[in-house]
């Protein structure tokens, strides 16, 4: 994505997000360094499901650059224990010890927010900054992929997203949020995750390993 990190756009976006972390310091979320584990860990050549949250948890130590993730000894908040439970029901597996979620990325699923930074406390507090911008540029780059990628849209803004994607070539997993607000009207019950190892399977590719390994 280097093309977009030389637009004006993107460059007054990390003068915000620079002036947010000398204001607030360790209170924006996550860490400079992890803003962009995403890609770190899913490169784009690997791409095969792009599963899209909104902006990064809220609360101190629980974001580091993966939607829905959190980091290895920090307890799943609820949206990731609903995941969980509609994957126990969905594959059978196991509710694990932790809500670290590095192993599906290593196997190509893009976990990427449309905002990749907030400010303690404050959901949504980075919107409208030009993150948008970004990751809508993300999302078309998937979408141009020869290759058939699985996007999971999750809640109503996510499911805005289709009409950067070609629905023609690509397949679309769609379902309620998984918040504790909305997951009892159409999430639970889904089977999201059999229904993207169906699509892959279909395209000639190997099926993701949802099991999250235990950390003990």
């Amino acid at each position: 994505m280097g093309d977009q990190l030389d637009q004006p756009y993107f460059q007054a976006l990390g003068d915000f997000v620079d002036g947010e972390r000398a204001r607030f310091a360790d209170r924006i979320y996550p860490p400079e360094r992890e803003v962009f584990s995403a890609f770190q860990l899913t490169p784009f050549d690997r791409v095969r499901v792009l599963l899209l949250g909104q902006d990064p948890y809220v609360r101190a130590g629980q974001a580091h650059g993966l939607c829905f993730s959190v980091r290895e000894k920090v307890k799943p908040p609820p949206s990731l224990r609903n995941i969980f439970k509609e994957l126990a029901s969905d594959l059978g597996c196991v509710v694990p010890d932790n809500g670290f979620l590095v192993h599906w990325a290593r196997q190509g699923v893009l976990m990427l927010n449309t905002i990749l930074t907030v400010r303690d406390g404050e959901p949504l507090s980075h919107q409208s900054r030009g993150w948008e911008k970004f990751t809508d540029a993300v999302i078309h780059r998937v979408s141009a992929r020869p290759a058939r990628v699985v996007f999971v849209l999750w809640g109503g803004p996510a499911q805005k997203k289709i009409a950067l994607i070609d629905t023609q070539r690509h397949t679309i997993v769609t379902a309620a949020h998984p918040s504790p607000l909305s997951a009892t009207r159409g999430f639970f019950g889904s089977r999201p995750f059999s229904a993207i190892n169906r699509a892959l399977h279909a395209a000639g590719q190997p099926p993701i390993d949802w099991q999250i390994p235990n950390l003990g």
